[in-house]
């Protein structure tokens, strides 16, 4: 990988950590409340999701435009389409965790560096989970 992809992939990862930090994705309370529509329910965050929305999908578009991108030599476009038993049990592991944890993993390790014992607790349970998916398969 040369420096300017290097260079855009570190600024694209501040961007997208400064973001879920301001709008409140890496604290887990706010997410848990928005999921619970029943009870404290707290849909700011359904805001963050249609901003973000709104700002990729114009990206998705122009890039669907373009014949190239500028620092590989092709898109890597997802080519999958079909539902299987591994996708859906894979989004249902997925939702259960986001919902009890109140973690994904985007968040998760933008808030690792404030070293909160949960954080790490779920990092740990994260990656065990990801290991355990691969020898599954």
């Amino acid at each position: 990988m040369n420096i300017k992809a290097l260079a855009a992939a570190l600024l694209t990862g501040l961007l997208f950590g400064v973001g879920l930090i301001v709008s409140g994705m890496t604290n887990p309370a706010k997410v848990q409340n928005f999921l619970d529509i029943s009870g404290s329910w707290d849909p700011s965050l359904a805001f963050v999701m249609g901003g973000a929305i709104a700002v990729t999908l114009p990206g998705y578009i122009w890039l669907g435009r373009r014949q190239g991108p500028w620092f590989a030599s092709a898109f890597q476009w997802p080519t999958a389409s079909d539902l299987d038993v591994r996708l859906l049990g894979g989004a249902a592991v997925f939702g259960a965790g986001w919902g009890l944890g109140g973690f994904c993993p985007g968040p998760v390790l933008a808030s690792v560096s404030l070293g909160a014992v949960g954080t790490m607790v779920f990092v740990a349970a994260m990656c065990t989970g990801f290991v355990l998916a691969k020898l599954a398969r």
